[in-house]
């Protein structure tokens, strides 16, 4: 059974800063691209940030570009949101994704219908 499973969440004062993690199990994704979303209660789920399968390429939403920094580590299997600076509108629910397609480009890095695999969410609440 594959599973992607977020940790890192938490509450924090505006400024401050956490990192997030999600840890992958049941199938390696070290081929494929994995992001980051989140989403405000009533809001579509949105882009943070995404990296491609070598790390080689990264996105952001130029809300956390500066801020924000995706990375991956392929021998633990897991991706990484270092989030600094942080702003009470980056509360939310923020969600790992992974793609998972014979053709690895297929889908766009920005969009939700571009990933496959969703863990269930860690809540972010950022204090002003």
């Amino acid at each position: 059974q594959v599973q992607l499973a977020e940790s890192g969440g938490g509450l924090v004062q505006a400024g401050g800063s956490l990192r997030l993690s999600c840890a992958a199990s049941g199938r390696s994704f070290s081929s494929q691209p994995m992001g980051w979303f989140r989403q405000d209660p009533g809001q579509e789920r949105e882009l943070v940030a995404a990296i491609s399968w070598n790390g080689g390429k990264t996105y952001y939403a130029d809300s956390v570009k500066g801020r924000f920094t995706i990375s991956r580590d392929h021998a633990k299997n897991t991706v990484a949101l270092q989030m600094n600076s942080l702003k009470p509108e980056d509360t939310a629910v923020y969600y790992c994704a992974a793609r998972w397609r014979e053709d690895r480009d297929s889908g766009s890095y920005y969009s939700t219908e571009g990933y496959d695999y969703w863990g269930q969410g860690t809540q972010v609440t950022v204090s002003s």
